[in-house]
């Protein structure tokens, strides 16, 4: 695929990756008003439990999924074949897992309702093909549904949940909102199955590869949820997670800009890999790195200096310790957006599963621990720290298994300029706040200011990226 079609994939993928977040983003000045910070962090506890079951029902077949339709890109009876297998299996999984739930969660539970209305979420996980569709390179249909479907949901929460009693509503259009998503998804197949006939379907033959990528997959998620799931457990009051849910959320968002590059490079790396081509492999690694510092920089600084402005605006009142929280997170966003270069688009698509697993495990292990101590000292605050220190953890590791193999060392040398411009921009908005109000205004101009001082200092470090960007914008003005 020319360097063009990897551009447009990626701008359909962040437009996708953004929109799962940015849309509830969106309501959450209304929601943390109407809710609550204590029903926030109930919808962030039943939500981290019904993900667990998601997970272990889904096994990981989305990635795995969408690595084998990438190889099977030009063989239309194989890639035919491989879709109906893990269909099935997906199928038999989830069905189990949803039966388990519903005996252990939604029968009988201080709050069995929120957890009646999720089983439509674990409904959502049964039908998601959008692995199908991003194994064989095409973002723009899984963006027009969603789009339409997302921004419905926006739409309902704003017509229907009037009250803090509404949080049953607010699940349901949660729930409802994906899984109509995914459902919608199924309309396109039949232009790329028709008239092919498949025989012998064999899911045993999937099930020792989906395992063992499970294990990653569910590193990964226990790490991105365990924290919550832990202070939901270890604290009885839910503002308190209501307020880690909020910060943890702000910073997700950012990190998914990053990080959206990456499910477009993800098969591309894997076809890539199957010729043998080296060089072209390191190309596309270095591209992702640059671009992942050239966003991460910015916006971790950035949101060190705008938090105590934002969060009372966005967010209302009762979520002080949310500032403090986004601030101890911010470099997560920098930290995971290597990690995702790094495990995500390298070491997965070439079959490097132990070492990407061993290195989530040992992070996951370490945020486990320290969350235990840290959370008893000092709650929400003490796992945003902990869950720092794991991802930082897990980057070292990541980067001592491919430095011999990948141009890290190149990579670092981007990083450098990139790193100086955030920094000259962190310290001036830094400055500025003390003889400015705290105020929308205030954000507002930290924003433009900082992004006019972070592209002018590029430009005065001789970062070449910037015309690149510059060049690209212009083409399209000119369309």
């Amino acid at each position: 695929m020319e360097t063009k079609s990897i551009k447009k994939n990626y701008l359909y993928n962040l437009v996708y990756q953004v929109l799962i977040l940015v849309l509830p983003i969106i309501t959450t000045p209304y929601i943390s008003r109407v809710l609550g910070a204590e029903n926030v962090g109930i919808y962030s506890f039943t939500i981290s439990i019904v993900t667990y079951f998601s997970l272990f029902g889904t096994l990981g077949v989305s990635l795995y999924g969408q690595r084998e339709i990438a190889y099977a890109r030009e063989n239309n009876n194989k890639r035919k074949k491989i879709f109906i297998e893990i269909i099935i299996f997906r199928f038999i999984t989830m069905s189990i897992s949803i039966l388990i739930y519903f005996f252990t969660y939604a029968r009988n539970n201080e709050y069995s309702t929120y957890y009646q209305i999720l089983i439509l979420y674990l409904l959502a996980s049964v039908f998601d093909i959008s692995w199908f569709f991003q194994g064989i390179e095409e973002f723009k249909k899984t963006v027009t549904r969603n789009v339409i479907v997302r921004t419905a949901s926006v739409c309902s929460i704003f017509l229907f949940v009037k009250t803090s009693e509404d949080l049953s509503k607010y699940l349901l259009i949660y729930s409802l909102a994906d899984l109509l998503g995914n459902l919608s998804l199924w309309l396109y197949l039949p232009r790329y199955f028709k008239g092919i006939q498949i025989k012998h379907i064999n899911i045993k033959r999937h099930m020792i590869p989906i395992i063992l990528l499970f294990i990653p997959q569910i590193a990964i998620k226990l790490y991105n949820i365990v924290d919550r799931t832990m202070i939901g457990y270890m604290i009885e009051q839910k503002s308190e997670l209501g307020n880690y849910e909020e910060a943890y959320k702000l910073i997700n968002v950012l990190f998914t800009v990053v990080s959206s590059l990456g499910v477009v490079m993800v098969p591309r790396i894997a076809s890539t890999f199957a010729t043998g081509d080296k060089k072209t492999l390191n190309q596309y690694i270095i591209k992702s790195f640059r671009f992942t510092f050239f966003l991460a920089f910015p916006m971790m600084m950035g949101i060190i200096t705008i938090s105590k402005e934002f969060v009372p605006i966005f967010l209302g009142e009762g979520y002080d310790k949310s500032v403090i929280i986004i601030n101890i997170l911010a470099p997560m966003i920098l930290l995971c957006g290597i990690t995702n270069v790094i495990g995500t688009q390298y070491l997965l698509p070439t079959k490097r599963q132990k070492e990407y697993t061993f290195s989530i495990l040992a992070g996951l292990i370490v945020n486990i621990i320290l969350n235990l101590i840290a959370i008893t000292i000092a709650g929400a605050i003490g796992a945003a720290v902990a869950t720092t220190i794991a991802q930082f953890v897990v980057v070292i590791i990541q980067i001592l298994y491919v430095k011999k193999e990948l141009p890290i060392k190149q990579a670092l040398r981007y990083m450098k300029k990139y790193l100086i411009a955030s920094l000259i921009m962190l310290i001036v908005c830094l400055v500025l706040g003390i003889f400015i109000s705290n105020d929308v205004a205030s954000v507002i101009t930290k924003v433009i200011l900082g992004a006019i001082i972070y592209f002018f200092m590029l430009i005065i470090l001789g970062e070449k990226y910037v015309y690149e960007i510059r060049d690209i914008i212009i083409s399209k003005l000119k369309r």
